[in-house]
């Protein structure tokens, strides 16, 4: 029961999403978290191991959620569902695309579409932001301060570097790296205060 889950989470997931697979973040965070399959830091977690590994973010994270909850199978349904509508529509869309490019209602649809992507990635942002910065909730005596710093000090050099044009694969790697010693090191700062 498990796989039909998963596949029919996902197909609604892929049916429903356009501007790809940031603006399928927010119903990502909400069907999962919903459902009790993954925590919200499991999935911030993996939202960065997706942006460090190959293939599509939407098809990376719908995989780890279905490998997560029903293993290898339940990969394989996850992923097909988020593909799937896709798959379906762009078959359609090419068939008819000549007929409607010029449609005004067509045309409308996808200028109203723009601007509800960019505030369902926003939302991804802010909810993931509260996340990062703010795990343990808003309160000042939860903050992780070693944490938060460092997480700054990564987002606002990466920004830099975003805005220089360096290319993204480095951004990634140079940010990992910055995470990796900043683990290495939280033990030593962290032990002597």
């Amino acid at each position: 029961m498990i796989y039909l889950e998963l596949f029919l989470t996902f197909f609604q997931i892929g049916l429903f999403t356009f501007g790809g697979g940031y603006a399928m973040l927010p119903l990502i965070q909400e069907e999962v978290a919903a459902k009790g399959w993954l925590t919200m830091d499991q999935i911030v977690n993996f939202v960065a191991v997706s942006e460090s590994t190959p293939g599509p973010f939407a098809i990376n994270m719908s995989t780890y959620v279905g490998i997560e909850v029903g293993g290898v199978f339940g990969a394989v349904c996850a992923t097909l569902g988020v593909v799937l509508p896709s798959f379906i529509v762009i078959l359609i869309v090419a068939r008819i695309y000549e007929a409607f490019r010029k449609n005004r209602i067509v045309a409308g649809c996808m200028q109203g579409l723009k601007p509800a992507v960019v505030g369902l990635i926003g939302a991804s942002v802010i909810s993931m932001g509260q996340t990062v910065f703010f795990s343990a909730g808003l309160s000042f005596a939860a903050i992780n301060w070693f944490w938060f710093i460092v997480s700054a000090i990564i987002l606002a050099g990466m920004l830099v570097l975003v805005f220089k044009k360096v290319h993204p694969i480095l951004i990634v790697v140079i940010s990992a790296a910055l995470g990796i010693a900043a683990g290495l090191l939280e033990p030593l700062l962290t032990a002597t205060t």
